[in-house]
């Protein structure tokens, strides 16, 4: 059974910085996977914040780009979401995903997913 467990969610101010980290356990070719983050704001769709796959390739969301850096550690099967110069904007839970599809030009969300880890950023 694969499980995905969020953490590093908080309340902060307009500014500053957060780092995300997604801890995955059970058998899966994790490194060979591509893993991703999305977000979800009360009355809004879930939406892609960034992937990387197995091979190191990386996407991002607009929203995001430039201050936004995902990073992997396959030997912690661990996944990170380095957030900085965070903005009211980017307050929403955020969830982790492995094992994205890209089916060009688009990346499809894979089949396990976190309970995610809520992000609050303040004026």
């Amino acid at each position: 059974q694969v499980q995905l467990v969020e953490s590093g969610g908080g309340l902060v101010q307009a500014g500053s910085s957060l780092t995300l980290s997604c801890v995955v356990s059970g058998s899966l070719p994790f490194s060979n996977s591509a893993v991703g983050w999305y977000r979800q704001a009360p009355g809004l769709q879930r939406e892609l914040v960034a992937v990387l796959s197995g091979g190191g390739r990386m996407h991002y969301s607009p929203y995001v780009e430039g201050r936004f850096v995902i990073s992997r550690d396959n030997a912690k099967k661990t996944v990170y979401l380095q957030m900085n110069s965070l903005n009211p904007e980017d307050t929403a839970r955020y969830y982790c995903n492995v094992g994205l599809r890209f089916y060009d030009p688009n990346w499809d969300y894979g089949p396990y997913w976190g309970r995610g880890t809520q992000v609050t950023v303040s004026a």
